[in-house]
Order: C-alpha cells, then sequence, then structure tokens
C-alpha cells in the first residue's frame, strides 16, 4: 500500500513538474536590468513578470503595445497578440533589439512580446 502511494506521488510529482517547467523555463529578468543596460541584451530572450497598464493601440499601422511593471521598473512591450487584459500580473517571454549599439550605448530599443505564458487576476 505505501509504495503505491509512493509511486502515485512520484508520478504526479513528474507530471505537474513537466506541466509548470515551460512557464517557469528560465528566470525571471528584473525590468530594471534592461533599462539600465539594453545594449548588454541585444538579441537576447528573456522573461519578464510585472503587472499590465497603459495599453496601446493604432489599427492603422496594426501596433499594439502594454507597459509591464515590476517592482524595479516598467517597460513596454510590442505586441502581436491581442492586448492582455490591464492590471494583471503576467508572465512573458521577450525579444530585446537595438536599432544600434555605439560605443556600448543601445539605440532605439524594442521589446517584442514571444509568449504570454499566464494571466493571474490580481486581488
Amino acid at each position: 500500500m505505501k509504495s503505491a502511494i509512493a509511486v502515485i506521488t512520484i508520478v504526479f510529482s513528474l507530471l505537474l513538474s513537466m506541466l509548470v517547467a515551460p512557464v517557469y523555463a528560465g528566470s525571471i529578468t528584473a525590468i530594471q536590468e534592461i533599462n539600465a543596460s539594453p545594449a548588454r541584451f541585444d538579441g537576447r530572450t528573456v522573461t519578464l513578470r510585472g503587472v499590465t497598464k497603459d495599453p496601446t493601440r493604432i489599427p492603422v499601422i496594426d501596433l499594439k503595445a502594454y507597459v509591464l511593471e515590476d517592482n524595479t521598473g516598467e517597460i513596454i512591450i510590442l505586441t502581436s497578440d491581442n492586448l492582455p487584459e490591464m492590471g494583471r500580473t503576467i508572465t512573458v517571454r521577450v525579444r530585446i533589439d537595438n536599432l544600434a549599439v555605439i560605443k556600448g550605448e543601445a539605440l532605439g530599443t524594442t521589446v517584442v512580446e514571444l509568449q504570454r505564458y499566464e494571466q493571474i487576476q490580481n486581488r
């Protein structure tokens, strides 16, 4: 009986880790780190978590963006998907690109949403 419970516990743990692992694949990057040194992140993919606010939609040029804010700062995220509900905590995988990096200084930094992992309603 105890061995059956142990097997069920192990199987359940493995299944749970397989479901949760994609959501937390990689550590969460603080927004302040990107804002402080965008050149360091040029061409990189990172995971961010924060609260959504300030949606922007310009249908003529199919531009959609929102601000993501964590406890270190905020950053504008461009998306080709529907805008997330504002005031929600989300986790997103993004790509950071700079138009140019001159003498270590980034110009024209863009943060593009690649995947939105979760939405958790704030209380």
